[in-house]
């Protein structure tokens, strides 16, 4: 259980910040830049919801706590000491991307084939699934790129790549089931 009852501790007024092992790094770390990147998907995410009902938003909420779990995971280094720890640290799993893909496809299945690309737009819920989908591929970018450096759960990045794809399809469904798609025109305004 996670008890917070003072909110700033001053610890990062030198720039630097704690990882999820206490290991203190600055916090422009690309680290702290990959994980903060999914935090700041999930205040997005949250803005998108103003706009959701229903089904879409049960599993919004979902998403939402997984991305908590995705910043848990990202904010601790030391993979391979996680059989030893004595409270193992939360690690995103498969069977969260597995979900993910079921979503996709059923969400997909009552869609019809995409003839062109499509515009971020639309309904307003589309439109803010719109600018999750591009900040998750950010974020999974700077997950890609840490992976470079340090030790990177697998599940974490496949996670991020499958949840652009569902934010990408929810905002077909959001826009009248793919018949309000602003769809580009390519070249329209070259005159």
């Amino acid at each position: 259980m996670v008890v917070l009852n003072k909110i700033y501790t001053k610890t990062g007024d030198a720039g630097e910040t704690a990882l999820g092992n206490g290991a203190r790094v600055a916090k422009h770390a690309m680290r702290v830049t990959a994980y903060g990147t999914a935090d700041e998907l999930n205040a997005f995410l949250g803005v998108a919801r103003l706009e959701a009902s229903g089904d879409i938003d049960t599993s919004l909420s979902r998403i939402q706590n997984d991305l908590f779990d995705l910043g848990a995971d990202l904010c601790r280094p030391d993979m391979e000491k996680d059989a030893d720890s004595e409270y193992p640290p939360l690690r995103m799993t498969d069977a969260q991307v597995s979900r993910l893909e079921a979503e996709i496809d059923a969400m997909n299945g009552d869609l019809e084939p995409l003839r062109s690309f499509i515009l971020p737009g639309g309904s307003a819920l589309s439109a803010h699934l719109h600018v999750c989908r591009t900040v998750a591929r950010r974020a999974e970018r700077l997950s890609v790129e840490l992976a470079t450096m340090e030790a990177v759960n697998p599940a974490a990045v496949k996670y991020l790549n499958r949840l652009s794809d569902w934010f990408f399809v929810a905002a077909r469904i959001a826009n009248n089931g793919g018949k309000d798609d602003v769809l580009w025109i390519p070249g329209a305004n070259r005159d």
